[in-house]
């Protein structure tokens, strides 16, 4: 079975969908007298002709867009003809590549609108750099080994790990991800994204296993990885131990306990000092009490010991400048442990270990009478305890920041274990050089790498105590301990029931070794996805590392969001520098999030959270790709549904548009030798359009591409030149220009509208191939400029010029034909008078070197009565009154009205002016030019 098979759709959303409700075009206003269709009239929608031809399985222009039938069609055959398949040539040079290193959703089965919103921006990339460059790798990865796809197995199953051994709890997460992973499948198809669904993987499948372990053991052998017994993070809930990118800040309520401890030795005149603490469950793990050097009002503390209340061991009193002395009381006591402070002091000054709380966050018979409790239990326990000896001095309520894991927002403990790590401390220097040569869109997000890697505290832990996850390759000799890896001929293995490469113990001798169970974090696979996709391996015959598609590496591209920067993005500019000296890729796109309209974020506690499978039933999908396009990437964004209406009006005008240019020009018009001055500018202004649009995209500024095609493309094109055109269609420069401007519009559609665009080229300008690899709209050229030459400004304002006399036809009830006697022009229209003539019926077009005589009056006054009225009171009256009565002065040098004696600064008034034309005729002001018709 190839791989297109084993990933094709199985359903669609639109199968159950309920039709999408009828958004009707914004009002447009008919032009009085025309014989000819707008691009918005019933006869170009086709309203009351029947469905489209879509439905049928057969391009067509006939009736209205269907786009439910035309995305499904068109999603399920760019799948299977393998429009986007990348072909890899090793040969190949590697600039005329465009790699996309794209991220492996976690499997959930569940496709929120970060998944809609990023997989979308990956797409506009691949499309974009498709058409421009011709090679494209644009892969899709599902994550489905580690913590997640336990808790996902656990949840659908109604089961704990617990309840099962390794293996057999492993088959289940197998199942439940391939049934997840389908249904992930066939939802990211339905988002029309151009996918080499050839180029998939799994992060549990055994080529990607053993990639994982061949990392595994370069790093050990480099001396980049070592296995330690030490206080590392733990998660209670996961019970496994973490790494410091997973770990996040949450505010929670609890409560500042003051506690007395007593001084057991008599080198002091104390009998007693107070500790404030959250944590009074951690009392019987305490090992120390810790004063500031410079704590003069303690420092007689320093050398005695305390005795712990309930608890009654003592422990020493030491001087450390990392105590701070404006918390609480300025003494602190050191439990084994309570956070990374406890760590340092503990290494620091050779402190017992007193472990107090189990993996599960129960506590110990080191606790005594609390062993057993929760922490929670214990910690309340305590306190009424402490209160009824009397140490308890004062208790109150705070809000305060926890570090909690961030999949399952338990609290962290800190525990000792041996674990695997990667070392990374001494190298930040490397990886933040590593950052600097890459491309940053938006460049902003450098900063957040930076500021991670200056901030690390911890190696990166890279081993996890958990069931479902790629395991270590590494034995170890039941005598010594020592490591023993396995061969990279052997990988995969797993050694719960592989055997050691050896025999014999290459240390002792001895013969007994113990398989490790613990596996990789799941970062440490995700983080090789450059790897993974250029198909790195081991060559056993010329012994090193070799790429099976070099030219793929470095990627050009990283898209991701701004919250896993520190995950995901470091982690892989870890691994991958580490294996291969360079940078992963050349760029990293990082998108925002997706907020409500509130601009809150999305959680299912505030029921504010917008489901894409009902946006997707209600919308086609080009519209929901519109409004992806919305934001600057980077930027978090607030979901709105004005956007996605504006895109679904946006589908219909470019189709409308289309029948329409359909029936005034022929499909492949000859080029005239001579293009008419209004023609030209139209290709002179698109050819401006597409060197802008081509500079946009090359630097992911999707939004403003959007804007920038839409505004050309409406405004332009359909408001104003197709009016022009309906009068000349049998223009052969027209007809020309109308052709050539229409294929260009389809082409800088296309990566944002891949469906309706698709749709219209099948349509309109296919060669009736079947071949769709070939004939695809997404596979041409993209468009560039041609060369064409006009004045830009005067065409402009000609085009301005026409659009107000088209509207004083309409507003007078005049026929578009109707003539106009005389009309002046004052404005830069050289070379453009011939069409304003002919569009618009002009009998005498006079242009003006001077101005017509304008007066400029004022019309209106408006004050600012929320601050007027408390800074002048009573003189209001008088103020208004002057105003009312002309007798005022405004000062535009000062920027002050003066009346009734008084002097109104700016921010208290605003002035509205009005033009006068008190010439013969009627005076129209565009934007750039003053038209007077008698």
């Amino acid at each position: 079975m190839s791989a297109t098979s084993i990933h094709r759709a199985t359903t669609r959303i639109s199968d159950d969908r309920t039709r999408r409700r009828d958004h009707d075009d914004a009002p447009t206003t008919p032009l009085a007298g025309s014989e000819s269709m707008s691009a918005d009239s019933p006869e170009a929608t086709g309203e009351g002709d029947g469905e489209s031809d879509a439905a049928t399985g057969e391009p067509s222009l006939e009736g209205g867009y269907d786009p439910e039938a035309v995305e499904n069609r068109w999603q399920d055959r760019w799948v299977d003809e393998d429009v986007y398949a990348y072909e890899s040539d090793p040969e190949r040079d590697p600039n005329t590549v465009y790699a996309i290193d794209t991220p492996p959703p976690t499997v959930s089965g569940s496709l929120h609108m970060g998944h809609l919103y990023g997989s979308t921006l990956q797409d506009f990339a691949a499309r974009f750099q498709r058409m421009a460059d011709g090679e494209v790798l644009f892969p899709f990865g599902y994550d489905d080994n580690g913590i997640a796809s336990e808790r996902l197995t656990e949840d659908e199953l109604d089961i704990r790990h617990q309840e099962y051994e390794r293996r057999e709890f492993q088959e289940l997460c197998r199942e439940v991800c391939a049934e997840y992973e389908a249904e992930f499948t066939d939802k990211m198809q339905n988002l029309g994204t151009s996918i080499d669904w050839n180029e998939t993987y799994k992060t549990i499948e055994p080529r990607v296993q053993r990639i994982s372990q061949l990392s595994f053991l370069d790093l050990y052998e480099k001396g980049r990885e070592y296995r330690k017994k030490a206080p590392a993070i733990w998660c209670p809930d996961c019970e496994t131990a973490i790494s410091q990118v997973e770990m996040e800040d949450d505010e929670r309520g609890s409560h500042f306990n003051d506690i007395a401890f007593e001084v057991a030795t008599d080198g002091t005149d104390r009998d007693e000092f107070v500790i404030s603490t959250t944590r009074p469950e951690l009392i019987p793990a305490c090992v120390s009490v810790f004063v500031h050097p410079d704590d003069e009002e303690n420092q007689d503390l320093v050398g005695e010991e305390a005795r712990i209340p309930i608890f009654g061991h003592e422990v020493p009193i030491i001087a450390d400048e990392r105590v701070d002395m404006e918390k609480g009381t300025g003494v602190v006591m050191c439990c084994t442990f309570g956070d990374q402070k406890d760590i340092e002091w503990y290494q620091a000054h050779d402190l017992p270990l007193r472990v107090a709380i189990d993996e599960s966050a129960t506590m110990t018979d080191l606790a005594g009478d609390y062993e057993g409790l929760s922490t929670e239990e214990a910690r309340e326990a305590i306190v009424e305890d402490l209160d009824d000896e009397g140490s308890l001095r004062d208790r109150w309520e705070i809000s305060h920041a926890v570090q909690v894991h961030e999949r399952c927002e338990t609290p962290v403990e800190f525990r000792v274990s041996k674990q695997w790590y990667v070392e990374i401390l001494d190298h930040k220097e490397e990886y933040l050089e590593a950052g600097r040569e890459m491309d940053w869109y938006p460049e902003k997000m450098y900063t957040r790498y930076q500021h991670w890697i200056e901030g690390l505290e911890w190696d990166w832990l890279i081993s996890r105590q958990r069931d479902s996850g790629i395991p270590f390759p590494v034995w170890y000799c039941a005598d010594c301990d020592e490591a023993i890896t396995a061969e990279k001929a052997d990988l995969p293995v797993d050694p719960l029931s592989d055997e050691p490469p050896v025999d014999a113990c290459p240390e002792c001798g001895a013969d007994d070794f113990v398989a490790e169970e613990d596996v990789f974090d799941t970062w440490a696979t995700s983080s090789l996805t450059p790897l993974i996709n250029a198909g790195w391996d081991w060559d056993e015959d010329g012994e090193e590392f070799t790429m099976e598609k070099p030219e793929l590496y470095p990627f050009d591209l990283r898209p991701q969001g701004h919250d896993i920067i520190s995950f995901w993005l470091f982690h892989t500019v870890v691994k991958c520098y580490e294996h291969t000296g360079e940078v992963p890729f050349d760029a990293t796109m990082i998108n925002g999030h997706v907020l409500d309209e509130n601009r809150e974020k999305m959680s299912k506690s505030k029921g504010n959270v917008v489901e894409p499978d009902e946006v997707l039933s209600e919308y086609p999908v080009d519209a929901v790709r519109f409004w992806a396009a919305s934001a600057a990437v980077g930027d978090d964004f607030p979901y709105q549904e004005k956007d996605l209406t504006a895109g679904e009006k946006l589908l219909r005008k470019l189709w409308n548009a289309s029948k329409l240019v359909d029936t005034l020009a022929p499909r492949e018009p000859d080029e005239p030798e001579e293009l008419e001055a209004i023609d030209r500018w139209l290709l002179a202004e698109l050819d401006d359009a597409v060197a802008e649009l081509t500079d946009m995209l090359e630097e992911y500024e999707f939004a403003k591409a959007r804007d920038r095609l839409r505004t050309f493309f409406w405004n332009t094109f359909c408001d104003d030149y197709l009016e022009i055109a309906k009068t000349r269609e049998d223009e052969p420069s027209t007809q020309y220009a109308l052709r050539t401007a229409h294929r260009t519009f389809l082409e800088l559609w296309a990566p944002f509208l891949p469906h309706v665009t698709e749709e219209i080229w099948q349509a309109v300008y296919s060669d009736d191939s079947e071949d769709l690899e070939a004939t695809s709209i997404h596979v041409r050229d993209w468009p560039s400029p041609q060369g064409y030459d006009a004045d830009l400004e005067a065409g402009e304002t000609a085009m301005e010029v026409i659009s107000a006399l088209r509207r004083y036809k309409s507003e007078n009830q005049l026929p578009l034909n109707a003539d106009l006697e005389s009309v002046s022009v004052y404005g830069p229209i050289e070379g453009f008078e011939d069409a304003i003539r002919n569009v618009m019926h002009v009998q005498e077009l006079t242009v003006l070197e001077d101005e017509p005589e304008v007066t400029t009056e004022v019309a209106n006054i408006d004050l600012d009565y929320s601050t007027l009225g408390p800074k002048f009171g009573s003189k209001v009256g008088e103020i208004d009154s002057g105003i009312e009565s002309g007798e005022y002065e405004i000062d535009d040098d000062a920027g002050v009205l003066r009346v009734a004696g008084e002097e109104l600064e700016g921010d208290l008034f605003d002035v509205e002016l009005e033009r006068t034309y008190s010439g013969a005729g009627e005076m129209i002001e565009t934007e750039s030019a003053v038209v007077v018709l008698e």
